[in-house]
């Protein structure tokens, strides 16, 4: 009820004027670049090195493959706790 109240009263109210036209800003003038000096005719870069001048990586020998030895029989295992080890799909 007190929505609809509102509402009527804004309906009521006195239209809004137009606003007034905004202000014009004067265009400022146009900032002139320096003349770029052209480049020398030698071209003022020296010459790229030939691919022969770039060193060629060393070679690194291959390392033979080290296998460890196999564990003692005696060696002790580390015991699972039932109940905390977790259970893949097959379990």
């Amino acid at each position: 009820m007190e929505n609809g109240m509102a509402a009527r009263q804004l309906l009521q109210l006195p239209k809004p004027t137009a606003l007034p036209p905004m202000p014009t800003i004067p265009s400022l003038p146009l900032p002139t670049l320096p003349s770029v000096p052209t480049l020398p005719s030698g071209g003022g870069l020296p010459p790229l090195p030939s691919a022969g001048a770039i060193p060629t990586m060393p070679t690194i020998p291959s390392m033979p493959k080290v296998s460890l030895p196999p564990l003692p029989s005696g060696f002790p295992t580390i015991p699972s706790i039932p109940g905390l080890t977790p259970s893949g799909p097959g379990n």
